[in-house]
């Protein structure tokens, strides 16, 4: 990945965020929402947005459609925040990385109380 483009995925990562936290008032979106990973093409026509929300697989379920709903919101303050020529097409994926990550420490923990 060029240097170019991992400093606006990090740019867009943190504005997709600030935006979640003050501007959007969709419902579906009020839960505890973060920002993992944000993957843009070399021609940067796309963006691939990942996040994570505590919860079931109901809640996240619930909290892509409400992205899917906000997307046009979301490129539209996207466009006035980064100056950029072509504002990427946001895509966003449910990333359940954060549950794999306590699932594997509670069975760590299993077994250092087992030993």
């Amino acid at each position: 990945m060029s240097r170019r483009i991992e400093r606006l995925s990090k740019l867009v990562k943190q504005e997709i965020s600030d935006l979640l936290e003050r501007e959007v008032c969709d419902p579906r979106l009020s839960n505890l929402i973060t920002v993992t990973e944000v993957s843009i093409s070399p021609d940067l026509k796309f963006a691939k947005i990942h996040v994570s929300v505590l919860g079931d697989i109901d809640d996240a379920k619930y909290m892509l459609e409400g992205f899917n709903a906000a997307s046009g919101f979301l490129r539209r303050e996207l466009s006035s925040r980064v100056r950029l020529r072509r504002i990427p097409q946001l895509s966003f994926y449910y990333d359940d990385s954060i549950e794999k990550g306590t699932r594997i420490l509670q069975l760590i923990d299993q077994v250092n109380r087992t030993a």
